[in-house]
Parts: structure tokens; sequence; C-alpha cells
């Protein structure tokens, strides 16, 4: 655990959008015009500012994320990259990922962002049915999808897409029948998400006003197990709640939030975890990509000031983002963070609950989400941090 304090990850976002998704409450943005050039002054500025709090450690993932990082130009993104490099040690195999709408005319792109130095692409695919598209607020075609994914296969070495399940009358066959024709594209990774209603979005007010109707929990559930059966006999287990990747195929840069490592964010509204002298602290930036824009430009970053974590707080985001994983969290790890093992933080008679029920396993390897646990997540937490 000692060598992984150096390692790093580096996220860099992108909050713009050529439209904004009736599901997605993520910090994404629509502007008619966008200064590219102002905005990768200020993404540098904000690497210079983020390597000089963190001298000495390698980075071993970079990751494009937004809004549409593939709507940026290939130039911002190598810029990002060879700042990156400037400052800090990149890892002989760093991971560098860019998410990308597949649609033609970002798809054509695919081959400048490697030239750029991106080597692993993220498709947000979310959908192989056009009608389910078009109310998911795509703006490809399955086909065009489908084309992308082609070409990120032949341009990179590793990528992946994204898929969005438990869409209102979806059945179990027809997500059987879905995930079939993905794994025809797949490569070795795949994300696959439950269609979550989001407060503020535009499919909350339709879900409150019954214009939506998901999937019950029972169908949800049944849907969930169907998405493990055919991935695992696929190859793709699980390794994550919502991702699937044959052994050695992970995100490596996911793996570093989920297994509580450390990372810096820039961009708007972009989050990280450093420690320093002892404390783990978290950062964000200001949301906005107006206002933070004009802080890099004042003051050369527009981070918020950090916060110090106490045991309490580094317990629950340890838990929340640890237990989402197949291997859930080793004891090195609460050793590490905590100094002692997981039965002398948490109520050990409600270890023993859960683990009588089914839901949790606590060995000499560490403490872990069974399937059914994964399935309960908020639940099981509410229970573990009561």
């Amino acid at each position: 655990m000692s060598a992984a304090r150096q390692d790093l990850a580096v996220y860099v976002h992108w909050p713009f959008c050529l439209s904004k998704c009736p599901y997605c409450d993520f910090n994404s943005h629509v502007r008619e015009a966008i200064d590219e050039a102002r905005w990768k002054t200020a993404l540098l500025a904000e690497i210079d500012f983020e390597a000089a709090g963190t001298p000495g450690h390698t980075v071993t993932s970079i990751f494009f994320g937004g809004g549409t990082p593939s709507l940026m130009s290939p130039g911002t993104v190598a810029a990002a990259i060879e700042r990156i490099a400037e400052h800090w040690t990149l890892a002989k195999d760093t991971e560098i990922t860019l998410e990308a709408n597949p649609t033609s005319v970002e798809a054509e792109r695919l081959r400048d962002f490697k030239v750029a130095g991106v080597n692993r692409a993220s498709l947000g695919v979310q959908s192989l049915d056009d009608e389910a598209l078009t109310f998911l607020g795509r703006g490809h075609s399955a086909a065009e999808a489908l084309a992308a994914v082609e070409l990120a296969g032949e341009t990179f070495e590793r990528y992946s897409f994204d898929l969005i399940y438990a869409r209102p009358g979806q059945t179990t066959v027809d997500w059987e029948h879905e995930l079939l024709r993905a794994l025809d594209f797949a490569g070795d990774h795949l994300s696959v998400y439950q269609l979550t209603i989001e407060p503020g979005t535009p499919f909350h007010a339709l879900h409150r006003d019954g214009e939506i109707v998901t999937p019950d929990d029972a169908a949800s559930a049944e849907l969930y197990e169907a998405t493990q059966r055919v991935l695992g006999d696929a190859g793709l287990p699980a390794y994550e709640i919502s991702n699937h990747a044959r052994p050695g195929a992970e995100s490596r840069h996911n793996l570093t939030y989920w297994r509580y490592g450390e990372y810096v964010g820039v961009g708007p509204g972009a989050h990280g975890r450093i420690s320093r002298d002892g404390t783990k602290f978290a950062t964000h930036r200001v949301a906005s990509p107006e206002r933070w824009l004009a802080d890099v430009e004042a003051r050369g970053h527009g981070m918020h000031d950090p916060v110090a974590l106490g045991e309490r707080d580094r317990l629950v985001e340890m838990l929340i983002m640890g237990l989402r994983l197949t291997d859930g969290i080793p004891i090195g790890r609460f050793r590490f963070e905590f100094g002692r093992p997981p039965e002398e933080i948490l109520d050990r008679s409600t270890l023993d609950e859960l683990a009588a029920g089914g839901f949790l396993v606590l060995d000499d390897r560490g403490l872990r989400a069974s399937q059914a646990g994964r399935q309960r997540l908020d639940a099981l937490l509410r229970r573990l941090l009561d």
C-alpha cells in the first residue's frame, strides 16, 4: 500500500455537449460558441496548479471525461497530455482514456486522438435500439454507433462502450438479445448502467407525472441478474456493479476511484482526493464553466478550499466506493487508512448479521458485498454506517 501512495490518476473535464440528454445530471452544458484557445490555456494552468501540490507522483491513468470530450480538438488533448508528462512521471503503461459520442463526425476523429496520445476509447452508445436511442435523447442511430465501435476497435487496442438498461417497457428477453448483439462488437470491456431517474432532469418530471414508467424493483433485479449471466458466460464478468471486463482489462482509472486511491481533477466541477502530511483532502472545482474559466484566468485555478477528511468521512467514502467492486476492500486498505481491520472499525454484530443474511463477506482477504449485497448496496451501506 505504501508504493500505491505515489500513484496518481488525472481527470480532465470538458463540460460541453451538443445537446443535453434528458436522463443526465452530470456537469454538462450546451453553448453556442466556445473559445477553445482560452479553455486550453485554462486547463493547462490547472494542471500546473495541481502538479505544484503533488510532486513525486507517478501518473498511472489520464481520463478525459465530460460532457463530451470528443468535441475537443485533438490538439487540446495532446497539449494536456504533454503538460501532464512534463510535471509528473508517466507509468510505462499509463492508461489514457477519452470519452466519445459514437456519431460519425466524432468517430472520424478517433485516429487523430490516438496520434494525440489517447490509447483507450469509451463510447457512449447507450442502446442498440433506434427507438430507445430517440427516447434517451441520443444523437446517433444504432448502426452509426456500431460503426463507431468497430472503428474504435480498429484504432485502439483497448476500448469500451456503455449501455443503459431498465428502460420503460424493456423485457428481460429484449435485454438479453441486446446484450448478445453488443457482444458481437465488444472488446474486453463493457459498461452497463441501470437507468436512474435523477432529480432536476427532464426524465424526473416525466416520471413524477406518470409519463415514464420504469421497471419495478423485481423486474430491475431480473434484468441485473440477466446481465451478470449473459456477460459472465461470455467471459466478461462484473468487476464492479456496472462494469464488466476480461481479467486484466478493467478500467485502471476508475479502479483508482473505487480503491480509494489518489487522484486530481481539473476542469469545471472536477473532484480530487489527495493526501498531504498524513491527511486526506477532498478537492472540488467551481461547477459553472464560465465562473471556473474566470477564476482560472484570475488566480490560476478554479478550486474551492480543500476539505480535510476525518476518519468517519474516509470510512464512508471508502465503503461507498470499495463495496461496488466484486473484490471489495482488502484488509490492507483498512490498515493503511485506519491502522486497524474492519471488524475493529465497524459494528461486529452488524457485520455478522449481514454476513449471515448472505449480503456481506468478511474474511482474511477483506470486506466485500456478495452479488445479492451489491444489488442492494444502498440499503447495505445504510446498515453498515448506522
